[in-house]
């Protein structure tokens, strides 16, 4: 059995490098075009690890229970440290959001 660095429930930051018109209030890294009409720049998102899959790859989840599937090799990827952590609290998924959501019982 392989040992991978991440495990179900760690919180990661994943750095999306973007480009558009207008940079967000979380951009960072901001670069004009050539031309001046766009930026490129980066965007940190904050997720969950909800399952280690094989072939070195994660299933992560964000705040509002989407998914997406990461190679844990990613350069842009890495655990959230201590301070990431505490200044994003409210920005990285809950843990209820690994649970399996209950179906809903309707009575007539």
């Amino acid at each position: 059995m392989q040992h991978y660095p991440y495990q179900v429930g760690d919180l990661v930051v994943y750095t999306l490098p973007k480009q558009g018109p207008m940079p967000g209030p979380r951009a960072r890294s901001i670069y004009p075009s050539r031309m001046g009409d766009d930026y490129s720049y980066l965007v940190d998102k904050f997720w969950m690890v909800a399952e280690v899959l094989a072939d070195n790859q994660l299933r992560l989840v964000t705040r509002r229970g989407k998914s997406r599937v990461i190679s844990a090799d990613d350069p842009l990827l890495h655990k959230a440290g201590w301070w990431q952590r505490f200044r994003n609290r409210g920005r990285f998924p809950a843990p209820e959001v690994l649970q399996p959501s209950q179906p809903e019982v309707h009575t007539a």
